[in-house]
């Protein structure tokens, strides 16, 4: 049995593909362990609030010394790092906009990266504090950024390897369901990232 943290972020709902990734990736998951338990967090009904004072005034006050205004600004960001130590596994379906990811996922990560709970300094260099977690990034983009003139122009996968590997979550994997405006790509786009996630071995 796993625990699954599955993070939606793209407002299409039932027409999203990222979406669409990310079930077929926790079906599979779920196929393999028997039982597993998901929890879907929907950045898109419910985002967190982009990063204010009173956030970062509360992140660095001894818990202890907090008051009813900052318990109320840490509220998100416990809520999410407890979800994201729970886990075994984190599902994060990401619609590429404007060569990025959606705001709401970037305000989540700004809510998980917290010095002192999911990394730390020691000897002048970071350590994550969240190990043993294996992520898969579902990302869906209307053209093709995996490889070819545009994927120096993808800051998502580089970013989020980047934000999650530095709080300690290296294991990831990537699949990609790209293309999907792009006519003589648009058909087959879907059933080549469901095939992907069919044949990999989990």
């Amino acid at each position: 049995m796993k625990k699954i943290l599955n993070i939606v972020t793209s407002v299409k709902g039932d027409a999203s593909f990222s979406i669409k990734l990310s079930n077929a990736i926790i079906d599979k998951i779920s196929s393999i362990y028997g039982d597993s338990q998901v929890h879907t967090r929907d950045l898109s009904k419910a985002p967190f609030p982009h990063l204010e004072e009173s956030h970062f005034s509360s992140f660095y006050t001894p818990e202890e010394m907090r008051t009813d205004e900052h318990k109320k600004a840490i509220k998100h960001s416990d809520e999410a790092i407890k979800e994201l130590t729970d886990a075994d596994i984190i599902v994060i379906g990401v619609p590429l906009y404007n060569f990025g990811i959606p705001s709401t996922l970037k305000a989540w990560i700004d809510h998980i990266v917290r010095a002192g709970v999911t990394f730390k300094y020691g000897n002048g260099a970071p350590e994550g504090l969240v190990a043993n977690k294996k992520v898969y990034l579902a990302i869906a983009s209307g053209g093709i950024y995996s490889d070819g003139v545009m994927k120096g122009h993808d800051f998502t996968e580089p970013y989020l390897r980047t934000a999650l590997g530095f709080i300690g979550m290296t294991d990831i994997t990537t699949f990609r369901v790209e293309g999907t405006i792009i006519p003589e790509f648009a058909e087959s786009a879907l059933p080549k990232a469901l095939n992907n996630v069919n044949e990999y071995a989990f």
